[in-house]
């Protein structure tokens, strides 16, 4: 599969808002909080024009959520990486912090990724803190869409960019963590109002 990246879209946060609407009314009571997460979430940013959202939920799994999803015709994502994520070298706990489930939007839809994450886990600070700090940060934002640029145009398929990207990624959320020290920022401990 070819990627095709885009300049950032100011309707990729509307999109979002209607997938998280979506989301929440099929999922029910056991979503804890719905977050833009990915580089669509990061205003400036180059990114393919697909949605990312990360759902967080108490525990997985969720049978209500699952359930509630596939009635709404959201589909479960196959294969083993999608549940798990990339798990960092640097990470010295118990890999299954990194589970996770993957679904996709009902196909009248736009595309998407929903990302169910336990909250608390590492990966759900790992997806928030990458939105917080490319957002805060212009050059190493404009340095990591020259990256994702580059790498699409040498590797021209999805699975090989991802199995580069990742690492890089971990070299990037180095930075991340010690602009998150200096800053104290923190992921959210409490459902936004309106949730």
């Amino acid at each position: 599969m070819s990627i095709e990246l885009t300049q950032w879209q100011d309707s990729w946060t509307r999109d979002f808002e209607e997938l998280a609407e979506l989301i929440r009314g099929a999922a029910g009571p056991s979503v804890v909080r719905v977050d833009h997460i990915g580089s669509t979430s990061v205003p400036g940013m180059t990114a393919k024009d697909v949605i990312d959202v990360q759902v967080i939920v108490r525990r997985l799994p969720d049978q209500q959520l699952e359930d509630g999803l596939l009635a709404a015709g959201f589909t479960r994502s196959p294969g083993a990486h999608e549940l798990r994520d990339h798990v960092p070298e640097s990470w010295e706990g118990d890999p299954s912090a990194w589970d996770k489930r993957v679904f996709r939007p009902p196909a009248d839809t736009r595309p998407g990724n929903v990302h169910v994450r336990i909250a608390g886990r590492p990966n759900e600070r790992y997806a928030l803190l990458f939105r917080e700090f490319l957002t805060a940060d212009p050059r190493t934002r404009a340095a990591w869409a020259l990256f994702k640029q580059r790498l699409a145009a040498a590797v021209g398929d999805l699975n090989p960019y991802g199995q580069i990207k990742d690492p890089a990624s971990d070299v990037l959320m180095a930075a991340a963590e010690r602009w998150a020290s200096e800053t104290g920022w923190h992921p959210p401990a409490e459902t936004p109002p309106g949730y």
